[in-house]
């Protein structure tokens, strides 16, 4: 149920993507569009959420592939699931590869993930077809205390502990949109299908698991379906079911995907890096560019602040909550932007149009903050103190900038955005998900369904026709041609 809830949470959203990124194919876009329609300040709040969830990836990533390797050469990981000294080398290494390669430019990150993706969809395709094949056992969907025996509850709080990260990512089409070939017509194609992809392999994998579970291991419910200290729960059904040679692809995959993931998103919080520098939020050094069109400053600042999220979480779960929370308040700008630009430019070439979009988008943005909320308030309070330190960064950057350099302010925006944030906050503070618990269950659903419609109409109302990007100096590369659809930076 949590991921069938998860795959209309994420086809809402997605569906807005493919609006946007068809009619303002940007580089960053996620980090750019509410610009056009917001100002800087909103523009720099997206972009600055935006990339704070992306440059995390990596080492989320990075993590994932040494605590798989750790159950073939020890040490990598220690007790309290962190990564050890002995494996921060292996980590450097594989962050430097992942920067090398988008460095040689989009080409070689496309064909070198090409590969990767067939695989990535190859094995769980394979896994479904033999566990299903092998061993299918319907009764377990009702052993262990009945249907969902952990109730709504249960089915909600599983969201931001896995199940909503494992589908996140089909903005990568929209933030490389800037550099792909025919965006108007290529990266709605290619949002959809990473969302349907995801959901049916994923409803697939959670269909196989539970049926291959031996019934004795849910005798007493689902705290060990999967015996513990084992390599990971599908290879360790393969192994129990006489399927060695599946557990091995398995053993190969638990390295390859996540290292296939680190590898994009590393190119991904560069691009959004880039854009915050483009656009004079940050210092403009960080836009600069290659021969290949490649921003390849951003590259090495990504590869850097990704080492150094290895110090402060040096473990995969200690950082899937915060990413999560940050893509969501990120994901949650586009409903709104869209409707923003749906106003304030009517006559906007729109290849993909989102059918029902006053309906659609105001629900994608509720869901958005549904998923925010669910996150818990210790993830929610240490994400505003992130987007807190955005601010201050923006302020300082503004301060020591040239005076003909620095962007417009439009601080309208931040009427209807810091009541969001601050609503976001105290809801989740006295709801039921890690807070006080002041909130009822189910009523709290309705207050923030309700707050959110409040603060999507307020945006609408406030978005600014003309608040496109000024022309900025000659000096930066990818200059206001740039912010034309379909002409590429890379061309000019």
């Amino acid at each position: 149920m949590s991921w069938a809830l998860t795959g209309v949470v994420i086809a809402l959203l997605a569906l807005v993507h493919s609006e946007l990124g068809a009619a303002y194919p940007f580089s960053g876009g996620t980090g750019r569009w509410p610009r056009l329609a917001f100002g800087s300040l909103g523009g720099f709040t997206a972009g600055w959420v935006a990339w704070v969830q992306a440059v995390t990836i990596a080492p989320i990533e990075v993590e994932a592939a040494l605590s798989y390797l750790d159950h073939m050469w020890h040490g990598l990981i220690n007790n309290a699931g962190a990564i050890t000294h002995k494996s921060l080398v292996a980590a450097t290494a594989l962050m430097l590869l992942f920067t090398v390669i988008n460095i040689l430019g989009v080409r070689w990150l496309a064909e070198s993930n090409s590969v990767i993706v067939l695989w990535k969809i190859a094995v769980p395709v394979l896994t479904v077809g033999v566990l299903i094949g092998v061993s299918f056992r319907a009764s377990n969907v009702t052993a262990g205390g009945g249907f969902a025996p952990y109730g709504a509850h249960g089915v909600l709080a599983a969201l931001p502990l896995g199940v909503l990260f494992a589908l996140q990512g089909f903005e990568q089409a929209a933030q490389l949109a800037g550099e792909a070939r025919d965006p108007q017509r290529n990266v709605p194609r290619a949002v959809i299908y990473l969302v349907v992809v995801g959901t049916v392999l994923y409803l697939g994998v959670e269909v196989a698991f539970i049926s291959a579970l031996n019934p004795g291991n849910l005798g007493n419910g689902w705290a060990n379906p999967v015996a513990k200290g084992d390599f990971g729960p599908y290879a360790t059904l393969a192994t129990g079911l006489g399927l060695g040679w599946l557990a091995a692809i398995l053993y190969v995959d638990a390295f390859v995907s996540p290292a296939g993931t680190g590898l994009v998103y590393l190119g991904t919080s560069a691009r959004l890096s880039y854009a915050l520098g483009h656009l004079g939020y940050v210092p403009r050094v960080v836009s600069r560019i290659s021969g290949r069109g490649v921003p390849y400053f951003s590259i090495i600042l990504s590869f850097v602040v990704g080492l150094i999220c290895f110090l402060p979480f040096p473990s995969w779960h200690s950082l899937v909550g915060l990413a999560t929370s940050a893509t969501f308040i990120m994901y949650a700008f586009a409903p709104i932007t869209l409707l923003a630009l749906r106003k304030t430019e009517p006559d906007h070439a729109r290849p993909y149009r989102l059918p029902a979009a006053s309906v659609l988008a105001p629900l994608a943005f509720i869901a958005a903050n549904e998923t925010i909320y669910w996150t818990a308030w210790a993830t929610v309070q240490k994400l505003m103190l992130i987007v807190a330190a955005g601010y201050v960064l923006f302020g300082v950057s503004y301060a020591l900038g040239r005076p003909d350099k620095r962007p417009r302010l439009d601080p309208r925006s931040l009427v209807w955005i810091l009541p969001w944030f601050i609503g976001l906050t105290v809801i989740s503070y006295l709801g039921q998900y890690g807070g006080t618990k002041l909130i009822p269950e189910w009523v709290d659903l309705g207050v923030v369904a309700a707050f959110s419609l409040v603060i999507c109409g307020m945006a609408v109302r406030l978005s600014q026709r003309g608040a496109l990007p000024r022309p900025i100096s000659s000096e930066v590369a990818w200059p206001v041609i740039d912010e034309q659809p379909g002409v590429r930076g890379v061309d000019q």
